[in-house]
């Protein structure tokens, strides 16, 4: 195993291994089977091999991400378990029609179970090698139990249609290793040297057959780096690469921790930082260049000063080190964050291009969300009224839209006014009542547009719809990131109220965002500076990068559980080990959030890097602050587990004076129910008193401290 840090030349070392055997070591190219994860990984590393052999021909190198080359396997002996070698792979659209049929065929309704819902539960069960018997034994909740259903019959039907889905390139080979143990023999002796590059990143299935192939002549070579494994959300299993010394107890370990591409002093607080996890396997990487600049700590008053800030820092740093946009990159943990970031970039004419996601504004649910609001302003828009009809769905389909403009036509009115008179044209029940319903909500956000604020209008259309909810029940990464978006053009609606009490029209504010999607991010010129979340960031290098929104309860986010946190550092620690030249770290007192104006506190991470080498905007240290000014102090013993507690007295009676440490600003406390916080505010005395508190799980709440029990910690 070569634990390969930040930095630190990984594809290299794969690329000139499998050179090293084939031209020193005479081993045939068949011989060599080299697993990655993208197909980009795949072609470079052919292509760095063909470069390095003496020959400059791969032929015969099995070289690909896993299921390409498990594909490859099955289809030479896929015949044994059942199917013909000319099997078809289902797409992820194709997926989700066939288990759209199978739940008809079950009766479960899509509307109580989102299609999406289970078509990713399965994904994760198959990803962790969880067959449907297991998965319908193991069912606890409703949706578990309807999707296990669901699951036993998708198989079926997918082997009735000859076909695959992407998971089962994984777990097939699986089985038919177990029912065939000769192919695995064979396969075992061609493959006598097995490379997987970024092995942190490996699921429990993919895990399974790299062990199944390696077991006879365990010749197994990995290379990853369990600092940077941050995507259990798809699957991944650090355990793989913690428990590899476990499963070959006679294996190697080798340790790159020299950095190429950082400066000391970034490396020093990457260092810091995660070294705080527990579940890691120790290294520290060092620095081939000198310590180079401080991080610096952006400190700003809300959101979109945040993003001013650090626009006037790309300018000042072109300015006076000469930086193309290019070498500058600003990070944040979800993508609902790039909405005010891209604003204020357009405003002052930055050139940026979104990495891994499309601009906020062009996003599917905000294009829906913002047809709606135009519709209401002007039903003469027969384009918004098309794309919401059936958002969010109510079975009006095409051939009914199709009718209903006949009807229009007949009696020479508009679309929406034949919606309205859909009674006078003799459709069925079903269609006059969907449309009924419609215009009902229509008609309910045009009265309310006349006085309300456009943050009404918006709460209520979400209330309305339920579009919001809709996504929540769904359940999956991709719906939870849409859900976040509609709050963060929520929180832009009730900032837009809020700042423009008499002339904030729904007019003003649609302008607003039709200029702003107008702008074309992909610029002529390749100098533009890059916005991305931190997971989009993984394997990139800027000389400048800019890590925004580093507060409680975002970056890290929303974590319940310890394991959770430990991979939230990992990410920090990714965002870090991406920057060559210097760091600049941000955070906001308030931020919008689900509309609303929240307070924070600044994320425990800050805290975890060692504060002489962070500087303010001001040009002071950290170290220069007393313990009480810095930021998330108090935060960085709760990820210590500081177990000390002093309790809070309760009771009818008078308090009397409390035992240091006492409770006010900036203490952390602990409350039975709602678990860890931060008391943001202390009113009053005695009995009367009350302590506003924003728990790391709960939110904000105001209790009488009488009551609550609260222990300090």
């Amino acid at each position: 195993m070569v634990l390969a840090g930040a930095g630190s030349g990984k594809t290299r070392v794969i690329t000139y291994r499998i050179a090293y055997l084939i031209n020193e070591q005479g081993i045939a190219p068949h011989n060599i089977l080299a697993l990655t994860f993208t197909n980009k990984a795949a072609g470079e590393m052919r292509h760095r091999v063909d470069a390095l052999l003496h020959q400059g021909n791969s032929s015969g190198l099995w070289i690909g991400t896993f299921h390409s080359i498990f594909a490859r396997l099955l289809r030479n002996y896929i015949e044994l378990i059942g199917y013909n070698r000319n099997f078809s792979i289902f797409d992820t659209d194709d997926s989700k029609s066939l288990i759209r049929q199978s739940m008809a065929d079950l009766n479960i309704s899509v509307d109580s179970v989102p299609v999406n819902t289970v078509q990713g539960m399965i994904s994760r069960a198959k990803n962790s090698f969880i067959l449907p018997v297991e998965f319908h034994r193991n069912a606890s909740e409703y949706n578990q139990q309807k999707a296990s259903l669901v699951y036993e019959l998708y198989t079926r039907k997918l082997k009735e249609n000859n076909a695959l889905d992407f998971d089962d390139l994984l777990i097939k080979p699986i089985e038919l290793f177990n029912a065939h143990p000769e192919v695995l023999n064979e396969l075992q002796d061609s493959f006598r040297y097995i490379m997987i590059d970024e092995y942190q990143d490996t699921n429990r299935a993919q895990y399974l057959v790299a062990k199944m192939l390696g077991a006879k002549h365990r010749n197994i070579f990995v290379v990853g780096d369990d600092a940077q494994s941050i995507y259990s959300w798809r699957g991944a299993d650090i355990s793989n690469i913690l428990n590899f010394q476990d499963d070959y107890n006679d294996a190697l370990t080798f340790k790159l921790v020299e950095n190429y591409r950082s400066t000391g002093n970034i490396l020093k607080a990457a260092n810091s930082v995660i070294g705080r996890n527990l579940r890691q396997i120790k290294k520290e990487l060092v620095s081939n260049r000198d310590d180079g600049e401080p991080l610096t700590l952006i400190e700003a008053y809300n959101e979109r000063n945040e993003a001013e800030r650090v626009g006037a820092q790309i300018f000042t740093l072109r300015q006076k080190q000469g930086y193309e946009f290019r070498s500058f990159a600003v990070f944040y943990r979800t993508n609902a964050q790039s909405r005010v970031v891209e604003d204020v970039m357009r405003q002052n004419k930055i050139p940026y291009r979104l990495f891994g996601s499309v601009s906020f504004y062009k996003r599917k649910e905000i294009k829906d969300a913002v047809a709606y609001l135009r519709f209401i302003l002007n039903e003469r828009d027969s384009e918004s009224l098309l794309r919401i009809i059936n958002f969010p769905p109510r079975k009006i389909g095409d051939v009914s839209i199709s009718k209903l403009r006949e009807f229009a036509e007949e009696r020479d009115i508009s679309l929406y006014d034949a919606i309205i008179r859909a009674d006078e044209g003799g459709f069925p029940a079903r269609l006059v009542n969907a449309l009924t319903s419609f215009s009902s909500v229509i008609e309910a956000l045009k009265g309310l547009a006349v006085n309300g604020t456009v943050y009404e209008v918006l709460t209520e259309l979400f209330n309305l719809t339920s579009i919001p909810l809709l996504l929540q029940a769904e359940n999956t990464p991709e719906s939870l990131a849409r859900h976040e978006n509609l709050q963060e053009l929520l929180s832009m609606a009730r900032d837009f109220s809020d700042h423009n009490p008499d002339a904030g029209s729904l007019g003003d504010f649609l302008e607003n965002i039709s200029l702003a999607s107008d702008y074309e991010e992909t610029q002529d010129s390749d100098n533009y500076v890059s916005l991305m979340t931190v997971h989009a960031a993984k394997g990139l290098e800027f000389p400048v990068v800019f890590i925004t929104g580093l507060e409680e309860r975002l970056f890290p986010l929303h974590c319940y559980e310890p394991e959770e946190l430990e991979e939230e550092r990992r990410l920090f620690y990714v965002a870090m080990t991406r920057a060559q030249e210097k760091i600049f770290l941000s955070w906001a007192q308030s931020r919008y959030q689900y509309g609303q104006l929240h307070h924070s506190l600044p994320s425990m991470f800050i805290s975890e890097i060692d504060s002489s080498i962070v500087q303010t905007e001001g040009g002071g240290f950290l170290s220069d602050r007393s313990a009480k000014e810095r930021p998330a102090s108090g935060l960085s013993s709760m990820s210590r587990g500081y177990q000390q507690k002093i309790t809070i007295p309760s009771g009818p009676t008078e308090m009397t004076k409390p035992s240091r440490p006492a409770l006010r600003e900036g203490v952390m406390v602990h409350h039975a129910l709602f678990g860890p916080g931060v008391v943001l505010d202390v009113q009053g005395t005695g009995i009367k008193q009350k302590v506003k508190i924003t728990f790391r799980n709960a939110g904000e709440k105001t209790l009488m401290v009488q009551y609550a029990n609260l222990k300090i910690q």
